[in-house]
């Protein structure tokens, strides 16, 4: 089957996005305001649940209607072929937004899209009742600008949810967001790659990861493979390929944080990771980060302090970082801060820096070389 399909990011990642499709040779890659389109068939849909790092879910775009009122919003669903997708036993919850549009109330907009795509599959399947007892086909809706679209989500869970950390610190980074800074980095596993606040240890987790060429997706379960399409065949195939195409080698990532428990729970992270073997975590201050290599990479989100007693403590933590780091030799620090004075306290300009989203706080990428 051919398919339009569209991948959610947070935004700033986009062109991430965007070039990890077309590097699964991906076709029609469109990167657009915190999402990215493309055109595949069923086994690209599950190549890309499997091996997309940035991204945030995979949806299948059943199709798209004006939405200025609610008879025109249920007469352009009804006439999309959700029959094309959903069986007859199907389950079609639906979730969804609405920005800058008429139909601002998301319950209703809910409502009228559940009823026209019943109505829809009732005739289709001539049934008086949609009974829903079998897999689950989310039906998700993006209302724009008076218009909406219509998806089927295939992923679940959210794609940054790799399964590994069930247990998190008290403010963690998304996983999408550390493989960004990862790939930022161009971490390839040669070099020396180095966190000093790893908290959770998601960062070193990802790096450990792409050093390895191994799917994030591969050690969970997907939506779409209780669907009646794709053919569970397509799913194995797509995991032998992806289990074929990792490297084993050995990595010197290293993961610091000044608090025990972080280390405990990083640690259990990597193993269920499957990367404890790569990965050396140990209780350490960041002030004291020492290395003698000749070159490296340094990837951290360091606390950013949102409340006034906390913004002082990571002025601080910034300061006593900043004097580490310019001890070093050769090394490159890629720093994710929500700190509009940070290159002030850290003592020194950044070369380039990139904004991105920390869930809803505004970062900046500080890239020092």
């Amino acid at each position: 089957m051919e398919l339009e399909m569209c991948v959610p990011c947070l935004f700033g990642l986009e062109g991430l996005a965007a070039d990890e499709l077309r590097r699964l040779d991906m076709k029609q890659v469109q990167a657009e305001n915190g999402r990215v389109s493309f055109h595949g068939n069923e086994t690209d849909l599950a190549r890309a649940n499997l091996w997309l790092r940035t991204g945030e879910r995979v949806l299948v775009t059943v199709g798209q209607t004006g939405a200025r009122t609610f008879d025109e919003l249920f007469e352009g669903v009804r006439g999309m072929d959700w029959e094309k997708y959903i069986p007859a036993d199907g389950a079609f919850p639906v979730k969804g937004y609405s920005l800058n549009s008429a139909l601002h109330s998301v319950p209703d907009c809910q409502r009228i899209i559940k009823k026209a795509a019943a109505e829809r599959l009732k005739a289709r399947y001539r049934t008086e009742w949609m009974k829903e007892t079998g897999a689950r086909y989310q039906i998700r809706f993006s209302i724009m600008n008076d218009t909406a679209t219509l998806y089927l989500d295939s992923s679940g869970a959210g794609l940054h949810k790799r399964g590994y950390r069930p247990v998190g610190n008290a403010a963690p980074l998304r996983e999408t967001l550390a493989a960004a800074m990862v790939k930022l980095a161009r971490y390839r596993g040669k070099e020396p790659f180095c966190d000093p606040f790893c908290g959770s240890g998601t960062i070193p987790i990802e790096a450990a990861l792409a050093a390895l060429n191994r799917a994030p997706g591969l050690g969970r379960r997907f939506e779409a493979m209780d669907w009646n399409w794709p053919d569970r065949s397509v799913w194995a195939e797509a995991k032998q390929e992806a289990k074929d195409r990792e490297y084993h080698g050995a990595y010197d990532i290293w993961g610091g944080d000044v608090d025990p428990s972080c280390i405990e729970v990083a640690r259990a992270n990597a193993r269920r990771a499957g990367v404890q073997e790569h990965i050396r975590f140990e209780k350490a201050e960041a002030a004291d980060f020492r290395r003698k290599d000749a070159g490296g990479l340094i990837v951290c989100n360091p606390p950013y302090g949102e409340r006034v007693m906390e913004k002082r403590e990571a002025e601080e933590v910034y300061r006593a970082f900043g004097k580490a780091f310019r001890t070093l030799d050769g090394w490159k620090l890629y720093i994710l801060s929500s700190h509009t004075e940070f290159e002030r306290t850290f003592g020194k300009t950044a070369a380039k820096k990139r904004k991105l989203y920390n869930g809803m706080i505004k970062c900046d990428l500080f890239m020092y070389y």
